[in-house]
Order: structure tokens, then C-alpha cells, then sequence
């Protein structure tokens, strides 16, 4: 058998106490799988002294992670402190100088530094791993980079924020406000004290661009990524999409056209009978689209101790049954120096249509005005319907619902900023995008 793969792991929070625990318990099955051992030989970690559930009893130490991935005698650094800059970063780029193996989860260190770390890893002949990046759990880079080899990519897409998709499924299924949701899902763990990062869109994201990347060959972009969150969702829309046939979901889409690459990421109504709207709570989804194999989804969970560690884990067992001198496979399934510059696709018709609620003063003419301002910006309405509560006072705002057909995304924008300026409109008009699935 071969000697043991030593490993360094920086970050003990919940992933990596996870990490230590597995690899404890199943060290013999896991060397019987790869063919040699895997050694924990060194961690870096804010406090000594916090108990973890794990035995760290003879694994030297390191203050500064730093200090760990330049000197520590390890074959693979595994990152698992977050960020884009600072410690993780810096880590990340000694290991691989010196020719070290990285392993991480971090898609924000990916998201502005990928393309940059994957070409030192190449040049050093190491492996940049980082499946637990994306989608917790699901092996969806190892699926696109590694296993559909061949395939041509149309279009990437999915549910990957948990804390989103967890709010929106509470929203829907007990009536409970946005706000209230949130709280719950902090009161949880599934959301931090400071929420921004998830609900307004940036986690997905970073893992969309990495994505993106994987799919069509081009530069990580994902200060190019159109981004809306979900703190503008009501319970009124809930209840809207529902009676239309609709969940709402905060979707991350990728796709190739004739012109470019589109990424957006926004609230997303999808058809309730499609498989992608039964995806509930935290659990993720990833849908690919290719021309050999055709539609593939993937579902699992999106984050958690077990979940992240196993995907960290597969990554690690990767390296540990690699061999030397064995072709390396890319970090983004082609060489680095070899992505193409970005381009971003010009504004196309949206073929799954829009949703457009509008709050609107009760009085005559109305209708006939929202209807004028559509069909005045070449909007195409598939249904308008009022919504009037059972009781109401008289002069209490009444809604209006549109569902547009395929139509442009600026048309509707236009539209709605024109109407804007009748005196009729109640609050912010709320715009969704429509998607309808060809077979998720």
C-alpha cells in the first residue's frame, strides 16, 4: 500500500469537525477504497481550546493558516474558513506555490480568485478541488467537469441557496410573512445574523459563475450576473403563483445564445408540476442541459455539517487515489489559459413570459390604461385578472395581476415605469420572470 496522504485542515467550525469525525471513523474503509491511508497531520483553527467532539490529540497545530499551508509536511491543504480575501486566500496561494494539493468549499475565494488560482495550480502540477463550492452535497462539478466530458452545455440552472429556498417553501405552505420566515430560519441556523449575503442573491451567484465557467469555457464573471433577491417577495405573490399554477423559487440560470452568455439570478415562478418546484426547505437542485445526454437534475442537500463534508471529502479521496505523474484534470475541465474572455449575451425576448402584480386605486379605467400601456411597448398579455379581497372598504387599492407572453425584459420594465406615472399605482409594482421547464 502507499504511503499515507497527509492532510492540513484550516477551519474547524461545523464542516471541519465534521471532516476530522469522518475520517476517524472510516480511516480503514477508506484506505481500502484508495489504496493508502489519509493522516490528518496538521489543523489551524481560531481556538485551541473549544471542545469539537473530535480528538486532536497528536495533529500539530497552527496558529496561522498561513504558516500551515507554506510549512506544514502535508499533501493536501483543505480550506474551510470563507472569504474572498484575508487568511483563506492567502492560504490557499502558498499551498499551491508549493506545489501542494488545495481542497476547498469556499465558491466567494472561487467566484473572484478561480481562474487566477487554478493557473498556479497547473503550473505547479497540483489539483484544485472544490466540490463542496456548489450545491453542498451534489457532486455537480465533478458530474460536469469529469463525467459528461463530451457534452455540449446549453443551459445550467437551479435552486442553490438553502436559506432562500427554505423561507419561500415556509412562505408558502404555512402563510407566514417574509419577515417572519427569516427570523425562523435564523432562530434555525439556516441564515445568519446578517442575512444580506443570501436573500439578496450574492451567494447564488458565486456559485452560478463557477458554473457558468464549468458549462461554456469562459472566465469566472460574476460581477456580470443580473441579481435580484428575495426580500421584495410577498405573501401576496405566493398566493398569486399558486392560483396561476406557479411555486416561486430563487432560480440561478445560466445559458449559451448566439450572442453571448446569460447569468441571472432572481425570484422565479415555476410550473407546480414541474420536478424542480417540489424542491422543498434546504435542499438544493441543479439542472443541466446538454445535447448528448439531454436534461439532467440533480437534487440533495445544500449545506450542513455531513452534507459539505462529504462533498470535501470525495474531493480528498480523488487526490488520495490519484497517482503521480497521472494527467491532471483541470480545475475547470479545460486549461486555464485556455477560458475564453466573457461576453456577455445581448438582451433577448424571455420566453417563459412575466408576472406583474400592481396594487391600483379603485376607480374606472384603470384596467383599460394598464392594458394600453402594455400593448404600447408591443407586450403580448396571456391573462389580467383583478383580485379583490371578499370584503373590502370601499376606495381600499384593489390588485391586478398580468401574465405576459414571451416578450423583452426592458419592454416590460418600460411598461411598468409608465404606468408608474398615471397616479393610480399603490406601492411598488412587483415583476417575476416565468420559467417553464421543458422537463424539470
Amino acid at each position: 500500500m502507499a504511503d499515507a496522504l497527509k492532510i492540513g485542515i484550516a477551519g474547524l467550525g461545523t464542516v471541519g469537525a465534521s471532516l476530522v469525525r469522518i475520517l476517524q471513523q472510516r480511516g480503514n474503509e477508506l484506505a481500502v477504497a484508495c489504496g493508502r491511508g489519509i493522516t490528518i497531520t496538521a489543523v489551524s483553527a481560531r481556538d485551541r481550546t473549544r471542545d469539537r467532539g473530535v480528538d486532536l490529540s497528536g495533529v500539530t497545530w497552527f496558529d496561522d493558516p498561513v504558516d500551515m499551508a507554506a510549512g506544514a509536511d502535508i499533501d493536501v491543504f483543505v480550506e474551510l474558513m470563507g472569504g474572498a480575501e484575508g487568511a483563506a486566500d492567502k492560504s490557499v496561494r502558498a499551498a499551491l506555490a508549493r506545489g501542494v494539493h488545495v481542497v476547498t468549499a469556499n465558491k466567494a475565494l472561487l467566484a473572484r480568485h478561480g481562474v487566477e488560482l487554478a493557473k498556479t495550480a497547473e503550473e505547479k502540477g497540483a489539483l484544485l478541488n472544490y466540490e463542496a463550492a456548489v450545491a453542498g452535497g451534489i457532486p455537480v462539478i465533478k458530474t460536469m467537469r469529469e463525467s459528461l466530458t463530451g457534452n455540449t452545455f446549453s443551459r445550467v440552472y437551479g435552486i442553490m441557496n438553502g436559506t432562500c429556498n427554505y423561507i419561500l417553501t415556509r412562505m408558502e405552505k404555512e402563510g407566514l410573512s417574509f419577515e417572519a420566515c427569516l427570523k425562523e430560519a435564523q432562530r434555525l441556523g439556516y441564515a445568519e445574523a446578517d442575512p444580506t449575503f443570501d436573500i439578496e442573491g450574492n451567494d447564488t451567484a458565486h456559485k452560478l459563475a463557477i458554473l457558468t465557467t464549468l458549462a461554456f469555457g469562459n472566465k469566472i464573471a460574476a460581477d456580470d450576473i443580473y441579481l435580484e433577491g428575495i426580500s421584495n417577495i410577498s405573501i401576496d405573490d405566493i398566493h398569486a403563483a399558486a392560483d396561476l399554477g406557479y411555486r416561486i423559487k430563487l432560480l440561478g440560470v445560466a445559458q449559451k445564445t448566439e450572442t453571448g452568455i446569460e447569468q441571472r439570478v432572481h425570484p422565479t415562478m415555476v410550473p407546480y408540476d414541474s420536478v424542480i418546484a417540489q424542491v422543498d426547505g434546504v435542499t438544493n437542485a441543479v439542472a443541466i442541459e446538454s445535447d448528448i445526454l439531454g436534461e439532467l437534475l440533480m437534487v440533495g442537500p445544500g449545506a450542513g455539517g455531513n452534507a459539505t463534508a462529504s462533498a470535501v471529502l470525495g474531493d480528498i479521496t480523488d487526490i488520495a487515489k490519484s497517482r503521480p505523474g497521472a494527467q491532471r484534470v483541470p480545475a475547470f475541465g479545460r486549461p486555464a489559459h485556455l477560458l475564453e474572455t466573457y461576453r456577455q449575451a445581448e438582451m433577448q425576448s424571455h420566453e417563459g413570459g412575466y408576472f406583474i402584480r400592481l396594487a391600483v386605486q379603485d376607480r374606472t379605467g384603470v384596467f383599460a390604461s394598464i392594458a394600453s400601456k402594455m400593448a404600447e411597448n408591443g407586450i403580448s398579455l396571456e391573462s389580467i385578472m383583478q383580485r379583490s379581497k371578499k370584503q373590502h372598504a370601499e376606495g381600499e387599492p384593489q390588485t391586478i395581476i398580468l401574465v405576459t407572453h414571451a416578450t423583452m425584459e426592458a419592454s416590460v420594465r418600460k411598461a411598468v415605469a409608465s404606468i408608474k406615472t398615471e397616479g393610480y399605482l399603490v406601492g411598488e409594482p412587483q415583476v417575476i420572470r416565468i420559467e417553464r421547464p421543458k422537463t424539470v
